[in-house]
């Protein structure tokens, strides 16, 4: 969903939403004694683990995305700090404090820092964001005459972000916020000729600075495999003299996630996203389409537009197949809706019921795009983020 690779959104995914609720969850009456069995079946489960951390947990996880190379590791040692209030009713979301590091097979790496934390009786949420990033991307652009060609860059990045949301209404899923933004950025040229015309030198050494608007209503019946429910988010971010940034523009990103049962086997899902700049951001901050099977960053556009559909079933409780497909475009300013690139995936993968007690399930998904096949290790859901 974000242009900008391994930013925020992609660690919180990998981390924050890997351990936020999993690990740091601890319910009343519960059996504290350690299994890898589940009670039900004897089958392999990890709900009894997970139920009761132990404040440090060692974070592991494989990166598949094809535009750094498409294979390396994260590792993020997770610290969690529980909060008890007397007299709140309720599940209290736990703080989460972690540092991280991740290196993959085309030398791209990174390192940084995640803390997510509420205020529960203000009904506040916030996060801190801060890393170095060296990331070796190509970029793609269609030249007169030669055609599409990739252009090679090593993205050098020093971002932070800060992000403060508040519920609306007590218990009504609905948060809305506001975030700051900064990053520092170098790219260096890793192809042999000239720095086409369509790349400012600005855009190779600069700072954007923004400041956004964001809300977001989740009623999934989980934050992890959903059997049904919404999910709904729409941010806005301003760049400007005024923000601090060098650029003056403007990103409105909105996407919608609904997953209905259509038997009890049989989990339907459907994903729409719209992500749309205003005025001219540098050229690697455009949208992108963002689908399994597509490399990060490769169609970009002042408009991209993607539809994708998701059909589970549950062969057994514990294991289930999956089939997606999906749709997008990116289209460059001012071009018509027909005239943009339309992109698809295809694909298919399976998944382990990991957790029962949090409908966590987990698997490998293989998928293809327009240009070549992927892979993905998938932790819950492929569409959160």
């Amino acid at each position: 969903m974000s242009p900008m690779l391994f930013s925020l959104p992609h660690c919180i995914r990998i981390i924050s939403y890997f351990g936020l609720f999993i690990l740091a969850f601890h319910l009343p009456g519960q059996d504290k004694k350690l299994s890898f069995r589940d009670s039900t079946d004897n089958q392999l489960d990890l709900s009894s683990f997970l139920l009761d951390p132990h404040g440090f947990v060692p974070i592991f996880n494989i990166i598949t995305e094809p535009a750094v190379g498409g294979f390396g590791v994260i590792g993020a040692p997770l610290f969690i700090q529980k909060k008890e209030i007397e007299d709140y009713e309720g599940f209290i979301q736990p703080d989460l404090t972690s540092i991280f590091g991740m290196y993959t097979v085309n030398n791209s790496w990174g390192v940084g820092g995640l803390r997510v934390g509420t205020f529960p009786k203000a009904g506040i949420k916030y996060t801190l964001f801060a890393g170095y990033f060296s990331l070796n991307l190509d970029y793609y652009r269609e030249l007169p005459v030669i055609g599409e060609r990739a252009f090679a860059f090593n993205k050098r990045s020093v971002p932070f972000t800060i992000s403060v949301s508040k519920e609306l209404i007590r218990k009504s899923k609905w948060y809305a916020g506001l975030k700051y933004s900064y990053a520092r950025s170098e790219l260096v040229q890793e192809f042999e000729g000239e720095v086409p015309e369509f790349i400012q030198p600005l855009e190779l050494d600069n700072k954007t600075s923004s400041l956004g608007l964001l809300t977001r209503m989740d009623r999934r019946n989980t934050i992890f495999t959903p059997d049904k429910g919404i999910l709904a988010r729409i941010n806005y971010d301003v760049n400007a003299d005024w923000t601090g940034s060098d650029f003056n523009f403007q990103l409105l990103s909105t996407s919608i996630l609904y997953f209905i049962p259509v038997r009890e086997n049989w989990i339907s899902g459907f994903r729409g996203e719209f992500n749309h700049a205003i005025d001219n951001p540098p050229f690697y901050m455009l949208p992108s389409v963002d689908m399994r099977g597509i490399p990060a960053v490769r169609y970009q556009g002042a408009t991209t537009i993607l539809m994708e559909t998701e059909q589970r079933f549950d062969i057994t409780p514990r294991w289930s197949i999956v089939g997606f497909t999906g749709i997008g475009k990116a289209l460059e300013r001012d071009e018509g809706f027909g005239d943009g690139q339309t992109v698809y995936n295809v694909g298919t993968g399976f998944r382990y019921l990991m957790a029962r007690l949090f409908k966590l399930r987990a698997g490998i998904d293989i998928a293809r795009g327009p240009d070549e096949f992927a892979w993905y290790i998938v932790f819950g859901h492929s569409w959160n983020n």
